[in-house]
């Protein structure tokens, strides 16, 4: 009877063991699933704003915005006078701004205005209000140039006076900004842009400074 009790305790040791998991390796499970999850929401994310980001480079680049157009329409010299090394001026100034792409418009940020004269600013800064310009579409812009005791270099006495007897002067109207493009819906972001318009005017003894310029050209750079 003792023998075969022992076989029997034997056989029920060996069909009853079952493995059981500690709450530790448990939590670990759980820790691993939850980060899996997390993983596949942050990649199906990146994938949706990397797709896209694509979508509107492609746009971008597909119609790429062409520069905005400027021509200087007038220009009148109401004061230019130098006393030593101080310049006292007043310009008044009409540029014309062109919009030349189809599908494209364009938010102008900052517009300011000032001239200079041999490399020299010889106004102060001249600001137009932000403006909105749509799809192959033109706008007049005037500023007035103030310059009240502005120091310059003693040579531009020399050079001015030199002018005065050539009978013509160089002025360059300068234009830095930023602008956005909206095509569609979407606006990208801030484009810093800068204008160059190299005019040649009318300037001798006798000669009124409130003429048109006699030649005049512009380039724009972003």
């Amino acid at each position: 009877f003792h023998s075969t009790f022992n076989l029997h305790l034997s056989h029920t040791q060996t069909m009853s063991v079952i493995t059981i998991q500690s709450p530790k390796h448990c939590a670990t499970k759980q820790v691993f699933k939850i980060e899996r999850n997390y993983k596949k929401i942050f990649f199906a994310f990146s994938t949706f704003f990397t797709t896209i980001l694509l979508l509107i480079l492609l746009i971008y680049f597909i119609l790429k915005p062409s520069k905005p157009q400027f021509s200087l329409q007038e220009l009148d010299i109401y004061q230019l006078n130098l006393t030593g090394p101080i310049l006292n001026s007043a310009i008044q100034l009409t540029l014309l701004s062109k919009n030349p792409n189809q599908k494209v418009s364009i938010y102008y940020d900052e517009f300011q205005v000032y001239a200079t004269y041999k490399n020299q600013q010889i106004t102060s800064d001249s600001f137009v209000p932000p403006f909105y310009q749509g799809q192959q579409e033109s706008n007049l812009l005037s500023s007035s140039l103030i310059g009240n005791g502005l120091p310059v270099a003693p040579s531009i006495g020399y050079q001015m006076g030199h002018d005065q007897v050539s009978g013509r002067l160089v002025l360059i109207l300068k234009v830095n900004g930023k602008l956005r493009w909206k095509i569609g819906t979407w606006v990208s972001g801030r484009y810093r842009f800068n204008v160059n318009c190299v005019s040649v005017v009318a300037f001798g003894i006798g000669t009124s400074m409130n003429v048109p310029p006699m030649t005049s050209q512009c380039s724009t750079i972003i």
